[in-house]
């Protein structure tokens, strides 16, 4: 007689179990990103498909789970407008590429090194962004196409709201399920066998299929008919500029998120830690199949990732069957899903972006390193009023002055012993063009009449500006003061 575990391995079991609550997490995640981006549905559960069964089976990170992210609607949705629906394969196609290239040079370990200020910045601004997006497809209205327009139209939203009945319903139910999934997991874990995203859609539906109200309703359609291959034309566009920077705003943010998801997964659990190389070149292959089929690019998603580890995933098999329950899902029951009101995906989305708000971390984060917070909140800003790519650019640039100003501090001890004797300067730390204006003050208020010795050995850099300058000054207190200045001979390092 078998044995029960050599038949159904534990391992399997869990991966199972596992793959089961994934799915009920991504199920209404991948609809709603669709949706919030400007594109069919059927494109988000494309993405989430491939994100399973092929990202899912690669080498890299063994838990985490792809798929499409809230955290690149802003920049799908201005692309969608910019260059049209047709041209999304396009860009998703090239910024696959472009992560398999950076993964084979190895490029995967530096996305480690950008400043998380700046990430988290990033996802505040992004969170910010859908909200208020989101608020008016609650609403059932057009949202404007700046961030700073959708924030500067909220009072007039709420306002028309009031006097229409249809768009106070449908504000009733995205509203309702805002609260829902803020409630959830405050309640029993018993009352919590289904996802908070999936039990709060499914409430909500069911909540107005009784009552009959009159809210807009999800629009899908087949799988097949939602794929879109690039063509020639599309592909042609690829020598304008500003559509090779949108496919590097892509490829940059969706490889940082995707490998700062790697990171925190990593702390979750005690596998195998992941290869940061080969977890983006995994993405880049999952983008470049996404945009073959012109589909919406896909990152590694912490929301789905951390249910997969808590669900008990002990392998990548729990990831790659919730692609295949996403895929008989969509090809078996689509009809299920037009039952859905936008307004309860908009909620579901609406939370999401606020969960990428670091609130809590912002007030920790300004007692204790109150530079990166200005960073955080002067990126989350930059994000808002311009685009996502310029106000991510802004914030690298501001951590790399900041980091520079730091690093660049220098300490001039003055010690004018005797009258007669000479005086002692001591330079320690790092003597580079940032501090030049202080150190050239301090010298060059020192008496002309009386010689001078510098010390420099406590200096760790000493670049070619203060170099120069040093020179320059002792000789030109050589020539008008009494005494020679004595100088060591000066080095760069």
């Amino acid at each position: 007689m078998l044995r029960k575990d050599l038949v159904f391995p534990p391992t399997l079991r869990h991966d199972l179990a596992a793959s089961f609550v994934v799915f009920l997490v991504a199920l209404p995640l991948c609809v709603g990103v669709a949706v919030a981006s400007g594109v069919p549905a059927e494109l988000g559960l494309i993405t989430g498909i491939v994100g399973g069964l092929l990202t899912g089976l690669l080498p890299g990170s063994s838990l985490q789970v792809s798929g499409p992210a809230a955290g690149l609607t802003v920049l799908v949705f201005e692309a969608v407008r910019l260059y049209g629906l047709a041209a999304l394969g396009t860009l998703v196609l090239a910024a696959g590429l472009l992560q398999l290239l950076l993964g084979a040079l190895r490029f995967g370990r530096w996305f480690r090194a950008i400043s998380i200020a700046v990430v988290e910045g990033m996802l505040a601004g992004i969170g910010l962004t859908i909200i208020a997006g989101q608020l008016y497809a609650m609403a059932g209205a057009k949202a404007p196409g700046s961030g700073l327009g959708k924030l500067a139209g909220l009072p007039a939203l709420a306002l028309d709201a009031l006097g229409s009945p249809g768009a106070l319903t449908a504000l009733a139910v995205g509203v309702g399920t805002v609260a829902m999934l803020a409630l959830w997991p405050r309640l029993p874990a018993r009352a919590r066998l289904l996802p908070g995203p999936l039990a709060a859609v499914a409430l909500t539906t069911a909540a107005v299929a009784l009552l009959d109200l009159p809210v807009a309703r999800l629009e899908v359609n087949g799988l097949l008919g939602a794929i879109r291959p690039p063509g020639l034309d599309d592909l042609s566009r690829l020598a304008e500029l500003g559509f090779l920077g949108t496919v590097v705003a892509f490829t940059l943010i969706s490889s940082a998120e995707s490998l700062f998801s790697a990171a925190a997964v990593d702390r979750m659990h005690d596998g195998p830690r992941t290869d940061y190389d080969k977890e983006l070149m995994a993405q880049g292959a999952g983008n470049a199949v996404c945009g073959a089929l012109g589909a919406l690019p896909m990152t590694a998603v912490i929301v789905r990732s951390s249910a997969n580890v808590r669900a008990g995933a002990r392998t990548k098999a729990s990831r790659v069957l919730h692609g295949l329950w996403l895929l008989l899902f969509a090809a078996l029951l689509p009809a299920a899903l037009e039952v859905i009101p936008l307004a309860a995906l908009a909620g579901v989305l609406v939370h999401t972006g606020w969960k990428l708000i670091p609130t809590t971390q912002l007030l920790s984060l300004w007692r204790r390193h109150r530079g990166e917070a200005v960073i955080l909140v002067c990126t989350a800003v930059a994000v808002v009023a311009l685009n996502l790519f310029e106000g991510v650019l802004l914030g690298l640039l501001m951590a790399v002055v900041k980091t520079a100003w730091e690093t660049s501090q220098i300490h001039l001890e003055v010690d004018r012993g005797d009258e007669d004797g000479p005086i002692r300067v001591t330079l320690t730390g790092n003597a580079t063009f940032l501090r030049l204006p202080k150190m050239l003050d301090t010298l060059e208020a020192l008496p002309r009449d009386r010689p001078i010795e510098l010390e420099l050995s406590g200096l760790r850099h000493l670049d070619h500006a203060c170099h120069t300058a040093l020179t320059s000054w002792a000789a030109r207190h050589n020539q008008e003061g009494t005494p020679a200045v004595s100088v060591p001979a000066l080095t760069t390092t």
